[in-house]
């Protein structure tokens, strides 16, 4: 994670919203025995890698549910949170509590993303265009996907009382992640993922310890404890659409499988002078945010290369004749593809 405690901050509020509700931790796990009648030797699901992830996709914004949502990662801590998420036609609404670490509030109406802090008594409102569900699907997908992911079915299990599919989506390069996935097996949600090193270590976990699908819960209800603000100070980030061309920046050479999906700048506020840029690239499933703002000597920042559970946050200072830059690049993928995006980023103009 970035040194200072802004920029900490600044980035956490950037990762998954269910993540920067509950933290994460590790787990060391098993995966699961195949059933030898239908999935002998890892054989080749009936669904392409697409088709398994669209049906996943679709199943965690269509449908309604409650549950508590546990994330174990390197430390051999635990980290959970109760989840309340309804889907109405094209309308979203999600809450989650934080059942362990600091009290927090996250809800969710569409892109619109409001958080709570009882104990410092700020809601931080936001809008977040990439939401980072499980699998982070942009639209359709195209088969690019399927030229970065192989999938395989391993077998079946139980997951907090749901019979469910198993399936290993392995990356064909070094540059990304591979999963261990647990769907429901009517609806296709995911209600268990593993993310995987290129050492088939399991870096990180989250799972459902308890759900209740189809669950009756109210938008109404949600929108009412959403803008219940009294007695708060409400902090609105400000976000402007942007491209990096226009900041002046460019990648020299594409990091491979990573598409620009949008970027971003907002004011880096206090006393700092200046904005940071934040640009987001996706492969279909992981993605990488470059974070690119002044350097300030001042703060004394450090490069370094930090890993939290399967999410890695590079720093690096970059020097330019028009003036020095600090980079903080972050994302579930190896630290090498971080490396890549770094090295590759320079100065338009």
């Amino acid at each position: 994670m970035p040194i200072s405690v802004r920029g900490f901050v600044t980035l956490m509020a950037a990762l998954c919203m269910a993540q920067a509700a509950i933290g994460q931790s590790r787990t060391s796990s098993s995966p699961p025995k195949s059933n030898p009648s239908n999935a002998a030797g890892g054989e080749t699901p009936a669904l392409s890698v697409v088709e398994w992830l669209q049906r996943m996709h679709a199943a965690s914004r269509q449908r309604s549910y409650i549950g508590t949502f546990v994330v174990s990662a390197a430390t051999g801590t635990l980290s959970s949170a109760r989840i309340w998420h309804v889907s109405e036609g094209d309308l979203q609404m999600e809450r989650i509590e934080a059942l362990s670490g600091p009290p927090r509030s996250t809800f969710r109406r569409n892109d619109k993303v409001v958080t709570f802090l009882p104990e410092s008594k700020v809601v931080k409102s936001e809008k977040r265009e990439n939401l980072e569900l499980f699998p982070n699907l942009l639209g359709n997908p195209d088969s690019s996907i399927a030229t970065l992911y192989g999938v395989r079915m391993i077998g079946k299990d139980r997951v907090a009382g749901f019979d469910t599919d198993v399936v290993q989506v392995e990356p064909r390069d070094g540059f990304r992640f591979g999963y261990r996935v647990w769907s429901e097996r009517r609806s296709g949600l995911v209600v268990k993922l593993q993310t995987i090193d290129g050492e088939s270590k399991v870096i990180e976990q989250s799972a459902f310890s308890e759900l209740q699908l189809d669950a009756p819960v109210k938008t109404q209800a949600l929108t009412q404890m959403m803008g219940s603000t009294a007695g708060y100070r409400v902090e609105k980030s400000e976000l402007e659409r942007t491209t990096a061309e226009r900041e002046g920046w460019s990648l020299k050479a594409p990091v491979a499988g990573f598409k620009p999906i949008n970027c971003y700048r907002r004011s880096m506020g206090g006393d700092a002078q200046g904005h940071t840029m934040q640009w987001t690239f996706s492969d279909g499933l992981a993605s990488v945010s470059l974070f690119v703002e002044p350097y300030d000597a001042q703060r004394k920042p450090r490069e370094v290369l930090l890993a939290l559970g399967a999410t890695y946050t590079l720093t690096r200072r970059l020097v330019d004749k028009d003036g020095d830059w600090w980079l903080t690049a972050v994302g579930e993928v190896p630290p090498q593809t971080l490396d890549a995006f770094a090295q590759s980023l320079a100065r338009a103009r």
